[in-house]
């Protein structure tokens, strides 16, 4: 299988808050322990944590959690996709002690940006990325 195969869910939270035109408002609550499966993002976005919490992400094809987000309330994370392609499948578990939320905002526009670029975020948390920076 390859990233750009199915079944890897365009989804990247498990509710859909809010959805026009424009943007599209995901939130994905994670109790302590409980990670989801692969899923895929299509659209430049912006990822917000209101309460602290700890995670890790895993890409398709490696074996390690090399994604790692330490958030502090208020910590924002942006990545632009671009258009060329989406980015690699990954997976995320909550490594915290206690259940989060975070929200996850699709820019539904297309991407000014053909391929994706790096991260982007505050300095209200931490953010290590994965091999698909």
């Amino acid at each position: 299988m390859t990233p750009q195969d199915p079944p890897y869910s365009p989804a990247p939270g498990d509710t859909l808050l809010f959805e026009n035109d424009r943007v599209r408002v995901w939130s994905m609550t994670l109790e302590e322990g409980q990670e989801v499966g692969y899923h895929q993002h299509h659209h430049d976005h912006v990822v917000l944590w209101p309460v602290a919490g700890d995670s890790q992400g895993q890409e398709l094809g490696t074996d390690e959690w090399g994604i790692v987000q330490k958030a502090r309330p208020g910590f924002v994370l942006y990545r632009t996709v671009g258009h060329s392609e989406p980015l690699t499948p990954h997976r995320i578990r909550n490594v915290g002690a206690t259940g989060n939320t975070h929200y996850i905002i699709e820019l539904l526009e297309p991407s000014p940006s053909a391929e994706a670029r790096p991260w982007t975020f505050n300095d209200r948390g931490e953010f290590k990325p994965g091999t698909d920076a």
